[in-house]
């Protein structure tokens, strides 16, 4: 048998919308015959805080719009449309950003992937983790206002 590589999380085609966060943080530099990605580490971080604070207290419009679809269908039981319903619910709550959308174990799992030609100089997942931390001090003010 011939050895042949399988990229463990191979990256696919993405239809997601995107926003622009900044264009601070980021240059290209030649170096020789290559052009290097350089990320200052402020960037990571607020990368991380931005992405932390979407998926915790937001859902993507295609998955809202997919709830809706569900309440709409003729064909869904009333348990679906039970379901949907709550689910937007709690999207409603969550998007003031007191109360995420999962109260789960808090604890908060990063997978990212940058090519050869990506430089931060630094130990990515120090940046990566105060960026969640900053968001979790900045949300847990917002919820202790709401509650007291």
């Amino acid at each position: 048998m011939d050895f042949k590589y399988q990229d463990p999380y191979p990256i696919l085609k993405d239809d997601t919308e995107y926003k622009k966060l900044t264009s601070d943080y980021v240059k290209v530099e030649q170096h020789g015959e290559r052009e290097i990605l350089t990320i200052d580490p402020k960037g990571l971080e607020l990368l991380a805080e931005e992405a932390m604070a979407d998926v915790s207290f937001m859902l993507r419009s295609s998955h809202l719009e997919s709830l809706r679809r569900i309440i709409d269908d003729p064909e869904a039981t009333d348990n679906d449309r039970f379901v949907a319903y709550n689910l937007l619910q709690n999207a409603a709550v969550a998007v003031e950003g007191a109360l995420p959308s999962c109260q789960d174990t808090g604890t908060a799992i990063v997978m990212g992937k940058k090519g050869e030609n990506v430089y931060t100089g630094v130990e990515d997942g120090e940046y990566l983790s105060k960026g969640i931390y900053n968001t979790y001090q900045k949300k847990l003010k917002i919820f202790l206002k709401w509650f007291l």
